[in-house]
């Protein structure tokens, strides 16, 4: 059988859309026996099938990916995107604003492209606009994370008749997420001593998680967890602490990491907080979060996350930012976490959270029917499939891919 062909970033590469491709292939190889599949990454990924070509050095850096492709000769080729993998600047400066990604899909038409992009905000920038438009135009199918992104174009694109009927070629497969790293409270308490937090064994524990860089706005929970401390401890009578564990993933954000660490230090020193420095990646990072109570998600630009993800694998409660892209739709969906808007009404949720149990209990209890109805790599692993079949009998038969309104 013809392989699959996968072009996106890939581990060991710090990078959330290569730990979401890691997952994602894990389950649809379980599906796609006796196909291979075949990864074309960027320079720094590794593995069985990865070839790591990606070349962002180059301006030409496609053409290798597109000769290769052809090599594979392959059944579909699945290609991730995000702005930021395929943007290649000249010795001279100039950024030439992934164009060369369009390039790439004009010379591997014939195909069948299934394009999966990542960040798709609700109210477009022009040179978004732009590229979906030119996108779209060269692909199968495209795969969008949220409902919501396909009705604002729908909304957006109403009175343009051939924008609209590239909106057809667009079909919703939320971020998947593990069924199997949900563990019993015994064992939870057992990892607290097995990643080295023992201090933890008997407390609770508010937990923000993963790579430290100014759009997670850390400091939100930082400058008043003193003051949220101090409230749920009088009204609860129980010992909680903030761990705060993650590590710094892009070295322009060092001075903003120094000053996240400090005031951890801080909080350190009054007993209230821990900084626990790990990679947020792998069965680590599931560990890490299995032991909080609840976790905080303040992201001020998210349009999908691989940290929420991660907090409904394990049926996490969380309180995170609204209105905000994929943020708000998936706490909506789902009926598992509280959102805010300001300062004020952060304070009040966490306060609220950590202060009635039962309230964690039925968060908990949407996000398990969420993910196993909704969510889980088994049901997004299908879709995706399905999808590949769906590109590859259109191609085969020289008809358009038709997906039905998103509402």
């Amino acid at each position: 059988m013809k392989p699959l062909v996968v072009i996106s970033s890939y581990p060991p590469r710090p990078c959330g859309i290569a730990t979401f491709v890691e997952e994602q292939l894990e389950f649809v190889r379980k599906l796609l026996k006796g196909r291979q599949i075949h990864i074309i990454s960027h320079t720094d990924g590794e593995g069985e099938n990865v070839h790591p070509i990606i070349d962002l050095s180059r301006f030409d850096w496609y053409e290798p990916v597109v000769k290769l492709v052809k090599e594979l000769d392959p059944y579909v080729v699945h290609i991730q995107h995000e702005y930021g993998l395929y943007r290649s600047v000249s010795e001279m400066g100039v950024d030439e604003r992934n164009e060369g990604f369009l390039r790439m899909l004009d010379m591997l038409q014939g195909y069948p492209i299934v394009v999966e992009p990542h960040t798709v905000h609700g109210r477009l920038r022009e040179s978004e606009e732009w590229f979906l438009r030119q996108m779209l135009s060269k692909t199968t199918v495209c795969i969008l994370k949220c409902a919501y992104q396909k009705w604002r174009l729908e909304w957006q694109w109403q009175g343009d008749k051939d924008a609209r009927r590239l909106l057809r070629r667009i079909t919703i497969v939320q971020h998947g997420a593990r069924s199997d790293r949900r563990w019993s409270d015994e064992e939870v308490e057992g990892f607290k001593g097995e990643i080295g937090l023992p201090q933890l064994r008997g407390k609770h524990v508010v937990g923000i998680v993963g790579w430290i860089q100014p759009n997670k706005r850390w400091e939100l929970v930082l400058e008043t967890w003193k003051d949220i401390h101090a409230e749920i401890t009088y009204r609860t009578g129980q010992q909680w602490f903030l761990l705060c564990a993650g590590d710094m993933r892009d070295p322009d954000h060092l001075s903003y990491y120094r000053r996240i660490v400090e005031m951890i230090r801080e909080l350190e020193r009054e007993g209230i907080a821990i900084y626990y420095k790990f990679i947020p990646r792998g069965l680590i990072y599931y560990k890490v979060m299995a032991i909080c109570d609840f976790v905080l998600l303040p992201t001020v630009d998210e349009t999908q996350s691989g940290t929420l993800a991660r907090i409904i694998a394990l049926n996490k409660p969380f309180i995170t930012t609204a209105p905000l892209e994929g943020l708000t739709a998936q706490a909506v969906e789902s009926e598992g976490g509280l959102m805010f808007t300001d300062r004020r009404t952060f304070v009040r949720r966490v306060i609220r959270l950590a202060c009635d149990e039962s309230l964690r209990r039925m968060l908990g209890d949407n996000l398990r029917r969420y993910l196993e109805e909704e969510v889980s790599w088994e049901v997004c692993a299908r879709k995706y499939v399905d999808i590949y079949e769906t590109a590859s009998r259109a191609v085969r038969e020289g008809v358009e891919v038709e997906y039905p309104p998103a509402l």
